[in-house]
């Protein structure tokens, strides 16, 4: 059974209906042979690798598979409280949570005290209440279930198992696009199954004893991003302490613990903050890059000195592995390994999975219990141009100062610049045009608007372009932004859409056993973040000036002063070469071409040209995440196959 459907939990209503449907979740391979059926009787059972937690009327309410997070939970009376995380939280702490707790209000108030990383699933006058995180970290899918009413989950797959749900081929196409924008990010890729959206709550019907004949559910805001107010000092102080406490969550009180060293800053302030939770031993990896002018290494190298030259007689025992280049694989590497987890949707990191296993593995080798990234860390820090449009109707002269710094390095001119400024389309506006035919520029382009616009690939059909364009002009009829400035929706949709991507990721750790985390994409680190002053936050002249300063006195100031980052557009490139046999056999029997969603023959084409200018222009990682994902997909259980769809111009070839 794919990786995925191993750590999941569901929430059930309070029926007969909602009891029998949790004796028809998924088991995990290693529980094959045994029960699947929950013990409901008392508060909360185990049995084999699932805990129950019950309704008053000893039917599940809460049935969690968890394979690397904790399950807490409290019941008073007929309230009860579950936290799903990464850490177990002590019972006196769920006490205060919910005894003071009378509404869901009241009780977001009091769960704001912990790190923003834990999915809640509480009952407050008998109605199941659950959300995810604002950051999107933490998501939630709920789906109708023809007898039991609304069951809701955080993992989509399990949901569609329930229903038996097909796949939704306009949501499939969506995933085709480099970039997906709120709110169609939200799509889930089966019928039936739909996602809550980041920042809301899901409100369940309370059910009648023995009947599905009750309300759908409710969606509730309960997140709103905080003002930009406070200066510098104050807000790089929660910063730093946002990102302590995530840390702590998560390898507090654990002896070995493992961190990516890329040698970049956001990698270096994960070392250090791990160091100064307190680990008998902390490990940090470095992947050696190819390219002879990188200086991560270099850069990784000096940090792993000077923690060794400032390590107090209480520091953990530091050891460093540095993997070599060629033992790194390019992108495109072993694609037939991505069946071994089923991501929640197509993500376009999928073609770099054998190099995360890679370094996962080295991690894992070393004896660690937990695995810490930088991942994160440019979409809350780093800033976008965007952001400049906020800044401009409230500070025009700052704003345009600061956009002459930004200029003159990314060589926007000025005429057009000063054109996208005063824009103010509405956002429905923009999302309807956000997909266009025509060829987009990419570079010199002022970036100011309420996000990116792209271009279908050429070798999507005709079909999946129509399927995309429908999404997007409905999409755009009733869609609101994440938040009424611009900048601040655009920073917020991309938090959302790296912890997206995150996921495989984690799911990497799970198939390993090792845990992996991303501190940076705890609530609180974004709600301190954007507390912080527009023009404090971000600079052209200064990089990520914000998690510098919140990092004073924890990484020494000699790190703190790198201002470059590396990339790897390198080895992606010499991977469509080194791994261009791998690819055409990608695309012969193409499922994503038996949907009629890509050309196969194109692509074909292209795997047999791996320097062609089409793959300078676009990128086929989410095509090849598509393909990869819907193999895993289909093979997890029993799916329609479609009929296969081909345009007139497309039978011609």
């Amino acid at each position: 059974m794919p990786g995925q459907l191993r750590d999941y939990f569901v929430v059930l209503p309070d029926s007969a209906a909602g009891a029998a449907a949790a004796g028809q979740l998924p088991v995990p391979e290693a529980a094959a042979g045994r029960s699947s059926a929950p013990d409901v009787t008392g508060p909360a059972r185990e049995v084999s690798d699932a805990l129950t937690v019950a309704h008053p009327s000893g039917r599940p309410w809460v049935v969690a598979r968890p394979l690397v997070r904790k399950v807490s939970h409290l019941a008073r009376g007929e309230d009860g409280l579950v936290l799903i995380g990464p850490d177990r939280v002590p019972d006196a702490v769920l006490a205060q949570i919910l005894e003071g707790a009378r509404d869901r209000t009241g009780l977001e108030r009091r769960l704001a005290r912990l790190p923003g990383l834990y999915h809640v699933v509480a009952r407050l006058s008998g109605k199941s209440w659950i959300r995810g995180t604002a950051t999107g970290l933490r998501r939630i899918y709920h789906a109708r279930h023809p007898a039991a009413g609304t069951i809701a989950s955080d993992r989509p797959a399990v949901l569609a198992r329930l229903i038996d749900a097909p796949l939704d081929e306009s949501a499939l196409a969506l995933r085709l696009l480099d970039f997906l924008p709120h709110p169609l990010s939200r799509r889930a890729v089966w019928r039936g199954v739909h996602e809550t959206g980041a920042g809301y709550g899901l409100a369940l019907p309370v059910a009648a004893p023995g009947t599905a004949a009750v309300p759908g559910p409710t969606e509730h805001r309960w997140w709103e991003p905080p003002p930009g107010e406070l200066p510098l000092a104050e807000g790089a102080r929660r910063v730093g302490e946002a990102i302590t406490a995530s840390v702590r969550a998560h390898v507090g009180g654990r002896d070995r613990i493992s961190c990516e060293l890329s040698g970049g800053l956001d990698s270096t302030v994960l070392a250090f903050a791990a160091r100064e939770a307190g680990p008998a031993s902390l490990s940090l990896l470095t992947v050696a890059a190819r390219d002879r002018y990188s200086e991560d290494e270099s850069w990784a190298r000096r940090a792993v000195e000077v923690a060794r030259n400032t390590a107090a007689s209480t520091a953990p025992a530091l050891d460093h592995h540095v993997i070599p280049a060629a033992d790194a694989p390019y992108f495109y590497a072993d694609l037939a390994s991505t069946a071994a987890e089923l991501n929640d949707e197509p993500l376009p990191v999928a073609p770099g999975r054998a190099r995360a296993e890679l370094l996962l593995g080295r991690a894992r080798a070393t004896g660690s219990r937990y695995h810490l990234t930088g991942y994160g860390g440019d979409e809350i820090f780093l800033g976008l141009p965007h952001a400049y449009q906020d800044l401009f109707r409230g500070n025009p002269f700052t704003a345009w100062s600061h956009l002459g710094g930004l200029r003159h390095q990314l060589g926007w001119p000025l005429l057009p610049t000063l054109k996208a400024l005063l824009d103010r389309s509405a956002f429905p506006r923009w999302l309807a045009g956000a997909v266009t035919a025509a060829p987009q520029p990419v570079a010199r382009t002022p970036l100011l608007s309420w996000g990116v616009r792209q271009s279908p690939h050429p070798w999507l059909t005709e079909h999946a372009k129509t399927l995309i364009a429908e999404e997007f002009r409905a999409a755009a009829e009733h869609a609101e932004p994440i938040d009424p400035w611009r900048g601040r929706h655009v920073d917020i949709d991309g938090v959302r859409m790296g912890a997206r991507h995150f996921q495989a990721m984690e799911d990497i750790g799970m198939t390993l056993g090792l845990p992996v985390a991303a501190p940076f994409y705890d609530d609180r680190v974004l709600e301190a973040t954007l507390a912080v002053r527009l023009p404090e936050r971000i600079s052209p002249w200064r990089y990520k000036p914000l998690l510098v300063e919140a990092m004073r006195g924890v990484v020494p100031d000699a790190l703190l002063a790198r201002t470059t980052k590396d990339h790897m557009s390198s080895d992606e490139h010499q991977g469509l070469r080194e791994h261009a046999t791998d690819l055409a056999e990608l695309w012969t029997g193409s499922r994503l071409a038996e949907h009629g969603l890509v050309d196969s023959r194109h692509l074909l084409r292209l795997a047999a040209e791996p320097f062609s200018p089409v793959l300078v222009e676009h990128s086929i990682s989410s095509t090849v995440a598509g393909e990869t994902w819907l193999r895993t997909a289909e093979n997890a259980w029993p799916t329609h196959r479609p009929t296969p769809t081909t345009t007139p111009s497309e039978a011609s070839l």
